[in-house]
């Protein structure tokens, strides 16, 4: 650790192992981020990302990346929750994490909540290409500050792309400073967590989605392409999750 910050790079490569299964080749991590193989399902691998101390910090920038060959499965989650902090480097901390999932390969990425703490600044990119066979899941919860505390500054950017062609493209910046009336009605109405989820199958590409509102302050909508989006706010993180997990449901 030095003035600019941790530096932290973390990198999975999942392939079909020829026998059923999904074989791990590549799984390093360094620094504040360590990887982690757990117990699987049926075909597929699943890896918990874990937090050896607490960041990112002001001035951390941290890198996840994950690719998921033809033919594997991989699920990713994270072993407890990421918490953005003020820290004594100036600047903001980054957190980007690059996805990648070849055709008839499937990508279930659900780390645990993003949490914007007081005094906190964090941009957070999120980037994934998937071929035209390609399967996902990917959810992402924020939830602005602790309890009791006003969140910090929270820029996140969700970009997925199919074939080359971008799907969804967004960026929802919070918190002190940010400009726009992020808490208004129009935005976030005050609630103190967000989230999204997107969901790309194949199947979508003829029998798209229906636009619909799925229970309290969710709603799901089609996207170019065979994929789906629910965007959700909720007053605290575990009625988001609920109300996440009632979408995926809904949609299967």
């Amino acid at each position: 650790m030095n003035g600019a910050g941790v530096r932290s790079v973390a990198r999975i490569v999942a392939r079909d192992d020829g026998r059923g299964g999904t074989a791990l080749p590549v799984l390093e991590s360094d620094g504040p981020l360590a990887l982690r193989r757990t117990r699987g399902s049926g075909a597929g691998a699943r890896v918990m990302l874990v937090g050896a101390m607490s960041g990112p910090l002001g001035g951390d920038h941290f890198t996840v990346e994950a690719r998921v060959e033809e033919g594997a499965r991989l699920s990713v989650g994270s072993a407890a929750a990421t918490i953005a902090l003020p820290g004594q480097a100036k600047g903001e901390a980054r957190y980007d994490v690059r996805l990648g999932v070849a055709d008839h390969a499937e990508l279930r990425w659900a780390p645990e909540q993003l949490i914007s703490a007081q005094g906190s600044d964090l941009y957070v990119t999120t980037r994934v290409d998937l071929a035209p066979a390609a399967r996902l899941v990917l959810r992402e919860e924020q939830v602005l500050g602790r309890a009791g505390e006003e969140p910090g500054r929270l820029t996140s950017r969700l970009t997925v792309r199919v074939d080359e062609r971008v799907v969804l493209d967004q960026e929802l910046a919070c918190g002190p400073g940010t400009p726009g009336g992020w808490d208004g009605p129009a935005v976030l109405a005050g609630h103190r967590a967000v989230g999204q989820l997107v969901v790309v199958r194949p199947e979508f590409a003829t029998e798209p989605m229906t636009a619909r509102v799925v229970g309290e302050g969710a709603s799901v909508v089609p996207l170019a392409g065979p994929a789906a989006l629910v965007t959700a706010v909720a007053p605290d993180a575990l009625r988001l999750r609920r109300v996440l997990d009632e979408a995926l449901a809904s949609l299967r």
